[in-house]
């Protein structure tokens, strides 16, 4: 018995070592914003939560509408993850199967389950255990011998959630992300037969919080919304509502809700009700 108890545990470390040699070949995970088993973008936050967990565990995670430029020019370069989706009426279950530019899968991870009824708290839980595969990998990329000859010796990359928060030069590749409205050409129109109350706050300056682009990351009960420097402007709580959040601004109670794919934030001062609207990226 002791005998085959180490031999099982040799082959599950000879295993979790070939896995993780074979991914170190990758230097991109892409991750779409719709997973095939769903049929809006980012349902149940799925596609920020797989992102996030990636990048916190060494990767360079990157959505599939801002590649970087030599990934582009190399798909092979990533892997394409995809999430599959096996929840039965009581509970939710989830693996994570990545595949190379070939649709040949590498890895799929054990699958993970939850039983929380609430959609976007099981996905989350499901995710999470589905993870612990990954979690066991000593991930590192390094360049094949060809890729060196091309673009010089490269040293292999290590990273951590604060990548989520891009620099300016992966900013430039995200042609995709573009505000149409700016915070110097907005109107806001109402639908009501009586005029608003709400008015739009005075003197923005260029530490408000609507003159930056704004990235979520998840923590406990919501996110934190931090700039490129990466500083944290604001943390938004989630409540029963879907895109519904609180907030605490400027010492005030405010609230940050959805409309119309444009976020805002909404909150009271001197007596007369503000409204903003927020460049966010989750």
């Amino acid at each position: 018995m002791r005998l085959k108890l180490i031999f099982s545990l040799i082959f599950t470390i000879g295993l979790s070592y070939t896995m993780s040699s074979q991914l170190n070949d990758y230097k991109y995970i892409i991750v779409p914003k719709k997973f095939d088993a769903f049929k809006t973008e980012n349902r149940h936050q799925t596609s920020t939560m797989v992102k996030h967990l990636f990048n916190q565990n060494g990767f360079t995670a990157v959505y599939e509408d801002a590649l970087p430029d030599d990934l582009i020019n190399n798909r092979c370069l990533g892997l394409l993850v995809n999430l599959e989706d096996t929840s039965s009426l009581f509970s939710t279950k989830t693996a994570l199967i990545l595949k190379d530019c070939q649709s040949i899968e590498i890895f799929r991870t054990t699958e993970g389950k939850s039983k929380i009824k609430e959609y976007k708290g099981a996905y989350r839980e499901a995710i999470n255990e589905a993870f612990v595969s990954i979690k066991g990998l000593d991930y590192k990329y390094v360049p094949k011998k060809e890729e060196v000859k091309e673009v010089g010796q490269e040293q292999p990359i290590t990273v951590s959630f604060k990548d989520d928060v891009k620099s300016l030069d992966q900013e430039k590749s995200e042609k995709i992300v573009v505000q149409e409205a700016t915070t110097e050409n907005q109107t806001f129109k109402s639908v009501k037969p009586v005029p608003s109350s709400i008015q739009r706050a005075e003197n923005v300056g260029k530490e408000s919080v609507v003159s930056r682009l704004l990235y979520a990351q998840p923590i406990e009960n919501g996110y934190q919304l931090v700039d490129s420097t990466p500083k944290v402007v604001l943390k938004i709580v989630e409540t029963s509502v879907e895109n519904i959040f609180l907030v605490d601004f400027k010492g005030k109670n405010g609230v940050v809700f959805k409309k119309e794919d444009k976020w805002f934030l909404e909150y009271t001062e001197n007596g007369e009700k503000k409204l903003e609207e927020l460049n966010i990226k989750f």
